[in-house]
């Protein structure tokens, strides 16, 4: 099922462009959303603080990656050259995508009254929580052609981790209508580990296939 679907919204020249067209409009959103608010931290930690933003753009590294075997007519569930490199790449894009897409329904939840009650709630809370569950939906298709190893998988834990760190710990939030506590780091933390654990059983391995 996870084949086909792929193949028919990214096994095309038109529907791969259409894909990672609406994957450009989110990055460019996302970018305008953080853009204001990026000043005040560290240069180095953009990464982690504009960390929805940075996880369609490596989702569309992905798809970009995938574009020279659609062009040439390829099946890209079987034909998309596979790599340590792009293992890494696919695993990585897959944890933030699902995690930051997941993170939304928590974190506005934990203040649910607020938003819904706000002057642009159709855009800050139904629109933040449709378009990040779209995220999951694009990181999904990912094991139908990706790999991963046990590296991969380490290093998407670890930059959960981290991610959790500076945002609750050294503070560099996203910005939220509520001073976020414990409970929304644990739960974000938890949504790391899950995406992490749903990866390991989404992606075939990257030594099986070297064998």
């Amino acid at each position: 099922m996870r084949a086909a679907i792929a193949e028919e919204l990214l096994g095309t020249p038109r529907s791969l462009a259409v894909v990672c067209g609406f994957t450009a409009f989110m990055l460019a959103v996302g970018t305008w959303y953080y853009a204001p608010t990026a000043g005040s931290v560290p240069v180095p930690l953009w990464p982690l603080y504009a960390d929805s933003t940075v996880a369609v753009a490596l989702g569309g590294a992905v798809l970009v990656g995938i574009i020279p075997t659609v062009r040439r007519g390829g099946d890209v569930t079987v034909d998309t050259p596979i790599s340590r490199a792009s293992a890494y790449l696919q695993t990585v894009a897959f944890v933030w995508l699902v995690q930051f897409g997941v993170w939304p329904l928590v974190s506005l939840n934990l203040a649910f009254g607020q938003y819904v009650a706000a002057p642009d709630a159709w855009l800050y809370y139904w629109g933040v929580i449709g378009t990040h569950l779209l995220f999951v939906g694009l990181a999904l298709l990912f094991p139908a052609f990706g790999r991963t190893t046990p590296g991969a998988l380490a290093t998407a834990l670890g930059l959960g981790v981290a991610n959790v760190v500076v945002d609750y710990w050294v503070g560099f939030h996203p910005p939220l209508l509520y001073e976020p506590g414990a409970g929304l780091a644990g739960a974000t933390l938890a949504i790391a580990v899950g995406s992490v654990t749903l990866a390991s059983h989404s992606f075939r391995r990257l030594e099986d296939s070297e064998r």
